[in-house]
C-alpha cells in the first residue's frame, strides 16, 4: 500500500468512513449492486479503490428513508430546534477539516490548502442556514374581500441533489444546508469519481443530532442511480450542478415526472481590462480567475477581454506571472495548482489547447517539466477570434483566451456573444463605466475589480447554457420552500364566493 492510499484510509476512519466507498442509506454505509467505478488519484494516477455503482434499489431505499425522516424533522420539533442541529453541524465540521481537507486533496487533486478553506466554508454554510430555519415568515396580504389572506412557506418534502467532482465538500455544503434548514430531507448523489467526503459530511452531521436517514448519499452513477432516484414517487425537486450537456439530460428526466429543477451549469465568464485599470490588480485577479483550481471553476474567468491599447501589455504580465505559480503534489502545503481532476478531463483540456493551436493560437504556456499525473500547465492562448472554438466553448482547465477590444461597445458585445450567462467581471478605475458594465453584461455573478468572490449569503446562478434557479442566499430557501395561501372569511355571515373576490 502506498504512503498515499494508507494517508487516505487514515483520514476517512476518522470521519466515520469504511474502508472503500459506500453509499449512506438511512444511517448505515452500503455497497452498491451495480457496475465497477473506479477511483483513481490524479496525481499519482493510482486506482485507490473500486466500488460498485449503487443502483436501483439503493436509490429507492435513498428516497423511502428521505420520505419518512422528513415529516418528523419539518413537523416533529421547532424550527428553532433545526437550527440549533445545523449549528452543531458546523462546529462539528470545524474540528475534523484537516482528515476532510486530506481526503479531498486526494480524491479530487485539490491543493489541500484550497480545500482547508472550502471545508471551513462548508462550516459556515451551515451556520448561516441555521439562522434562517426559524425566519422564514410568511406575509399578510391585503385582499380587497375582508377575508384574512396569510401565506405560509412549506417544504417542499425529499429533493434530489447532484454534485460535481470539481468541488466536492463545498458543493454538497452548499446544497445540503439549505435544503434541511427549510425542513426538506435530501437524497444526494456526488459525482461518482469523488463521492468520499460527501459520505463523511453527513456522517459528521448524524454523529451531533442530524435524524438518520434526513440525508442520504447515493454513491454510483447518474444513468442508473441518478436516473432512479429522480423518477422516485418522494422527489419533488432536482438540483443539478455540473455540465451543461449532462443538465439537459437531467431536465429532461426531471420534467418527464414532472418535477422541477433547479441547474447550476457551466460558464464561459468575460474578465474585462479597461486601460485605465491598475494593471497589476488585474493581472493578479486574471491569474485568480482563470488558474486556481487549475481552473476547474464553472465561474472562471476563461476569457480574458483587454482593450487594445494595453492587451500585449497585459497578457505579457500575465505570461511572466504564470511561470512563478507552484504546481505539485495537492498534499504539499506549497502547491498553488494541482492536476486536472480526472483523466477524461485531462484529455478534454489537451485536445482544446491542441486544437487551438492548430486553429491559429499562440500558445504561452510554462517551459519547464510537467509533474507527474494529470496536469495541464497554466496556458494563454492569444491571437484567436471571440468566434473561435476555444473562446465559445468551456475547457475547464487553466487555459485562458486573451482578446482584445476596442472600445466599451466592443467589450460589451464581446461579452454577451456567448450561450452562456453565469459569471463576469471589469477592471476599471471610472465608476461610472463599473456600473454600467455590470448592468449590460449578462451575468448572474459581476464583480468590479474582484474576481470569484462568492458568499453562502448571496444569490448565485446563470442563465441561458449556464442554467436557471439560484442556490444561495435567501433566494436558496424560496427554491426548497413552496408558498401556501390560507383564506378565512372572517365576517360574521360567511360570503361564499363564485370565483374571483371583489
Amino acid at each position: 500500500m502506498t504512503d498515499r492510499k494508507q494517508k487516505l484510509l487514515e483520514a476517512m476512519a476518522v470521519v466515520g468512513l469504511g474502508t472503500h466507498p459506500q453509499s449512506l442509506i438511512n444511517g448505515e454505509l452500503v455497497d452498491g449492486t451495480g457496475s465497477e467505478v473506479q477511483l483513481v488519484d490524479p496525481f499519482t494516477e493510482e486506482v485507490l479503490f473500486t466500488y460498485a455503482d449503487a443502483g436501483n434499489a439503493l436509490a429507492a431505499n435513498a428516497c423511502d428513508a428521505a420520505r419518512q425522516a422528513q415529516t418528523a424533522w419539518a413537523k416533529g420539533i421547532s424550527a428553532a430546534a433545526r437550527g440549533q442541529v445545523m449549528q452543531d453541524i458546523g462546529r462539528a465540521v470545524l474540528e475534523k477539516v484537516e482528515p476532510l481537507a486530506t481526503i479531498e486533496a486526494i480524491i479530487a487533486g485539490k491543493p489541500i490548502r484550497d480545500c482547508r478553506i472550502e471545508v471551513t466554508k462548508v462550516a459556515e454554510m451551515f451556520a448561516y442556514y441555521a439562522g434562517w430555519a426559524d425566519k422564514l415568515h410568511g406575509e399578510v396580504i391585503p385582499v380587497p374581500s375582508g377575508h384574512l389572506n396569510y401565506t405560509l412557506r412549506e417544504p417542499l418534502g425529499v429533493v434530489f441533489q447532484i454534485t460535481p467532482w470539481n468541488a466536492p465538500i463545498f458543493t454538497a455544503g452548499w446544497q445540503i444546508a439549505p435544503a434541511i434548514a427549510t425542513g426538506n430531507g435530501v437524497v444526494i448523489k456526488p459525482s461518482e469519481l469523488t463521492p468520499l467526503t460527501t459520505v463523511a459530511l453527513v456522517k459528521i452531521a448524524e454523529s451531533v443530532g442530524l435524524p438518520v436517514g434526513l440525508v442520504n448519499v447515493l454513491c454510483g452513477l447518474g444513468p442508473t442511480s441518478g436516473q432512479a432516484a429522480i423518477a422516485h414517487s418522494a422527489v419533488r425537486k432536482v438540483v443539478f450542478v455540473g455540465s451543461p450537456e449532462t443538465g439537459k439530460r437531467v431536465a429532461v428526466a426531471a420534467a418527464e415526472a414532472l418535477k422541477p429543477v433547479v441547474l447550476e451549469l457551466g460558464g464561459k465568464s468575460a474578465n474585462i481590462v479597461f486601460e485605465d485599470a491598475n494593471l497589476e490588480h488585474a493581472c493578479l485577479g486574471a491569474q485568480a480567475a482563470i488558474f486556481s483550481g487549475a481552473g476547474q471553476s464553472c465561474v472562471a474567468g476563461s476569457r480574458l477581454l483587454v482593450h487594445k491599447s494595453v492587451h500585449a501589455e497585459l497578457v505579457g504580465m500575465l505570461s511572466k506571472g504564470m511561470n512563478n505559480i507552484k504546481l505539485g503534489d495537492p498534499l504539499d502545503d506549497a502547491t498553488e495548482v494541482g492536476p486536472i481532476s480526472n483523466a477524461r478531463q485531462f484529455a478534454h483540456v489537451r485536445d482544446m489547447v491542441m486544437n487551438a493551436k492548430n486553429a491559429g493560437a499562440s500558445v504561452l504556456t510554462r517551459s519547464d517539466t510537467k509533474p507527474q499525473g494529470y496536469f495541464v500547465p497554466p496556458t494563454i492562448l492569444d491571437g484567436l477570434s471571440n468566434t473561435a472554438t476555444a473562446a465559445q466553448t468551456e475547457i475547464f482547465g487553466p487555459v485562458v483566451t486573451a482578446i482584445p477590444f476596442e472600445d466599451e461597445a466592443d467589450a460589451i458585445a464581446l461579452a454577451n456573444a456567448t450561450n452562456f450567462g453565469l459569471a463576469g467581471a471589469v477592471w476599471t478605475a471610472d465608476v461610472g463605466r463599473a456600473h454600467r458594465m455590470a448592468d449590460a453584461v449578462r451575468a448572474g455573478t459581476f464583480w468590479i475589480n474582484s474576481y470569484k468572490a462568492i458568499h453562502v449569503s448571496s444569490p448565485f446562478g446563470g442563465s441561458l447554457n449556464s442554467g436557471f434557479g439560484r442556490s444561495s442566499g435567501t433566494d436558496a430557501l424560496m427554491e426548497y420552500t413552496s408558498a401556501k395561501s390560507v383564506w378565512l372569511d372572517s365576517a360574521p355571515t360567511p360570503r361564499i364566493a363564485f370565483g374571483y373576490v371583489s
